[in-house]
């Protein structure tokens, strides 16, 4: 964001390290998240009666934590990885921010296997959270059909909706950012599928959870009823100036 502000497309060696890491351990901990949002839904339609004793504060704790610790190790493996690599195609990263794949480009191809093996631990976790999701929702779609009531199952097909629509897009366009083949890759492409994973997802997490709030949208219109009155108010005493 500071770079688009001020047209900079300059950055520090430490700098894009920096910046790689913090991208791998944000995304690490979204995909953890998300996978821990799967299991939070399958508990409050499929035991709800048990979800205060399975989804306590002491349980979200944890659950959190490891989210987070998990999306940390995640940016220490890859950062560690690819900043190892020596670099021997230049330094110019063809792409808004110090992206892997982008890194890689510039690294030797004999010394590629070495994160292509960090890729493959990532993948493989990344493969067993997108499992328990699956079979996390087949579960609630099967709940969710056995209910009798319509009104009931409208209302779980609108908490988990939004959250599966959040899990695809994220998975399938950071999927074909990592694991696309050369043939097809141009700047282009890549810089539509890099805001795609790491800027669209995290902006309407927001939006599709936080306005089913009672509470949170009765604030917003109140907010935005007094920024119009306020408004209204200064062009009136203006024009009476």
């Amino acid at each position: 964001m500071a770079n688009a502000l001020w047209d900079n497309r300059v950055i520090s060696y430490e700098g894009c390290a920096a910046q790689l890491f913090f991208i791998a351990f944000l995304l690490g901990a979204e995909y953890s998240l998300l996978t821990v949002m799967s299991y939070d839904r399958y508990v409050a339609i499929c035991k709800p009666l048990h979800y205060g004793s399975l989804v306590g504060s002491r349980t979200c704790a944890q659950m959190a934590a490891a989210a987070w610790g998990s999306g940390f190790l995640h940016a220490v493996l890859h950062t560690a990885t690819t900043f190892s690599l020596p670099l021997c195609q230049g330094n110019a990263v063809d792409q808004f921010f110090c992206e892997i794949p982008q890194i890689l480009k510039l690294s030797c191809s004999d010394a590629y296997l070495r994160e292509l093996g960090a890729l493959v631990c990532s993948v493989s976790l990344a493969f067993g959270c997108f499992v328990f999701i699956v079979f996390s929702y087949i579960q609630i779609f099967m709940a969710v059909l056995r209910m009798p009531s319509e009104q009931g199952q409208h209302k779980a097909f609108s908490m988990c909706l939004p959250h599966l629509a959040v899990v695809s897009l994220f998975i399938s366009t950071a999927m074909f950012a990592y694991l696309q083949p050369p043939s097809i890759s141009s700047p282009s492409l890549d810089l539509v599928v890099a805001v795609l994973y790491s800027v669209v997802p995290p902006a309407v997490n927001p939006l599709i959870y936080s306005m089913r709030n009672q509470e949170l949208k009765h604030a917003l219109w109140k907010l935005m009823t007094r920024c119009v009155s306020e408004a209204i108010n200064f062009h009136s005493t203006s024009a009476d100036d």
